[in-house]
């Protein structure tokens, strides 16, 4: 793998200008991450942010990762950063969605913005303001941790011709998405992806949304169900960074801002990595496994999906003043970028590109 290190050699260039006040102090930060030791993309992620760190600090700043298989509480990072045990994690906040609900939108909403609309919401629009206010009365601070792009919406047993199908399927698919679904009559529940494969195998689950090829593809999915649909759930799904409070003012500034740029390269590496290796995998799936079938949902599972979340989206921001800053902030910004998204991006796919 190409070594990745533009905002590293400029952060080196900006320390060497200077002397070190804080030369012979090492600090050494512990972070939990949902994934297991060997999860593509995400994993190496985690790793690569902690390289940079390193690297640039000349050493001055650890970062110790443990997976889920060795703090065995993959869905439980927030409360393992927020209660001291851990100072970092590295998860998909709307795991969390039952102890801090608003965290969820940080992730990603369905019909919401692709991986380049809510990256300027975060940095140039409202976003990490916004996310600020949600994790501060826990004592936390989050960041974003990288974006798979857009995810697909599943892989099924059986095809999906319409709504009515969705009645009764027992499927696996988290966050807000979940909700919408549980809304047209599917018995959701979220599963930890060491599990995922044994429950669609045995048929505890009659679907299961993960991610994209670049991920699905290792979890060998394809060999048990044949649908494999386009996504509507999460058009940019973001994973975060979690620090606690008092682990980020322990370190002196120099260190700050190290751990910030290195967390900020990161995420974005793990956006074109995904990129790449979804169409890697995706090919050689094509490939290998001519049995599956790209599907996109009709047009009435669609509407019948959209008018779901934006119920959900209403009853969610009637009770809550913070959810409906949120979710108005989002709207708000996805209404503006996409009309450039519409005459550059999808224009060029649509009239240009071909296939």
């Amino acid at each position: 793998m190409i070594k990745r290190l533009t905002y590293g050699l400029v952060a080196l260039l900006l320390l060497a200008a200077g002397p070190l006040s804080h030369a012979q102090e090492t600090h050494t930060l512990r972070l939990a991450q949902t994934w297991g030791p060997n999860t593509p993309i995400l994993a190496e992620t985690v790793q690569h942010m902690a390289d940079m760190a390193e690297t640039m600090s000349d050493g001055r700043l650890q970062i110790r990762i443990d997976p889920a298989n060795k703090h065995k509480a993959p869905f439980g990072i927030f409360d393992l950063v927020r209660n001291g045990q851990y100072d970092m994690g590295h998860t998909a906040s709307y795991y969390y969605k039952g102890s801090i609900p608003n965290a969820m939108f940080f992730t990603t909403v369905p019909f919401g913005m692709i991986a380049p609309e809510q990256y300027a919401w975060f940095y140039h629009g409202e976003g990490m303001e916004l996310m600020r206010k949600v994790y501060e009365p826990f004592g936390l601070l989050s960041f974003p941790g990288g974006n798979t792009g857009n995810q697909m919406g599943g892989w099924f047993r059986k095809e999906i011709n319409a709504v009515e199908d969705l009645d009764g399927l027992k499927m696996r698919i988290p966050g807000f998405a979940g909700e919408v679904m549980a809304e047209l009559g599917v018995a959701v529940t979220n599963i930890p992806p060491g599990e995922l494969y044994t429950s669609l195998e045995r048929g505890t689950i009659d679907a299961v949304e993960w991610v994209g090829p670049a991920l699905d593809f290792n979890m060998g999915f394809h060999q048990i169900a044949n649908y494999y649909y386009s996504g509507w759930q999460e058009p940019g799904a973001e994973v975060q960074f979690l620090i606690s409070q008092k682990s980020w003012e322990k370190l002196p500034p120099d260190l700050q801002e190290i751990l910030r740029v290195a967390m900020r390269t990161a995420a974005y590496d793990m956006y074109i990595q995904s990129t790449h290796s979804s169409g890697e995998a995706w090919s050689r799936m094509k490939d290998d496994y001519p049995d599956v079938t790209h599907r996109t949902f009709p047009a009435e599972v669609i509407e019948a999906l959209r008018a779901a979340t934006d119920k959900r989206l209403k009853e969610v921001a009637e009770g809550d003043p913070l959810a409906q800053e949120i979710i108005s902030s989002q709207r708000n910004y996805l209404k503006q970028v996409r009309q450039w998204t519409n005459i550059s991006d999808k224009a060029y796919l649509d009239s240009v590109a071909g296939e």
